[in-house]
């Protein structure tokens, strides 16, 4: 199975030229889903949402805003990762009142950590606690990457987009949200020469250091 995941690892690269006929089915796209939901965070605040864009149109509007790169109006659905605005003390207890019911876990239990959280986000800038969300979002990132390789999924994970016209064209900023990261997925298409390119990687022996 490790080689499998090699392999599928391998096959994946950031996909420039998308297949705008195909599109993505039900299937994948639900376990795009879950896989966010399921994605690591610290503390396990989730302080994250996922935007789904499939219409033609806003797929196209979004081309200008991403430094006018094809792939968010050629691919099957653009996905963008979204931060919440800020982190307040009702978020925070709304997420213990989640694990008080999930788990059973007597509140008297979970009131340390509660307030500990809740204090040090208190005490946090906004910017630092916009740069932990940023963070959590890479995760997110990293992790749909993954699923997209096991899946079969082509992506291409962006970067280069501006995030102000992203959040008023979608109206992320009245849903209390900030754009992060654009990554478009689909189908590769058969033209496209960055499929066939080698990885360029610096190699095990140079990434990884054991002591």
């Amino acid at each position: 199975m490790a080689s499998e995941i090699i392999k599928k690892l391998q096959w994946r690269y950031a996909t420039k030229k998308f297949d705008a006929t195909k599109t993505l089915s039900s299937e994948k796209l639900n376990t795009l889903k879950e896989a966010f939901n399921l994605t690591a965070t610290s503390y396990g605040l989730q302080p994250l949402k996922m935007v789904i864009i499939s219409k033609d149109k806003m797929k196209e509007d979004l081309v200008p805003l991403t430094m006018n790169q094809p792939q968010v109006q050629n691919c099957s659905h653009v996905l963008v990762l979204c931060i919440e605005a800020e982190m307040t003390s009702d978020y925070i207890k709304d997420y213990f009142n989640k694990v008080e019911e999930l788990r059973k876990t007597p509140r008297d239990i979970l009131a340390p950590f509660e307030s500990f959280l809740t204090t040090s986000f208190s005490e946090k800038t906004k910017v630092d606690i916009s740069t932990w969300m940023s963070k959590q979002a890479y995760l997110a990132l990293g992790n749909l990457l993954t699923v997209c390789a096991l899946e079969d999924i082509d992506a291409c994970p962006i970067e280069g987009f501006e995030p102000a016209k992203y959040d008023t064209y979608l109206g992320l900023d009245k849903l209390g949200l900030k754009s992060v990261l654009v990554l478009a997925v689909g189908h590769r298409a058969k033209d496209d020469q960055f499929a066939r390119m080698e990885k360029v990687r610096r190699g095990v022996e140079k990434v990884v250091i054991e002591l």
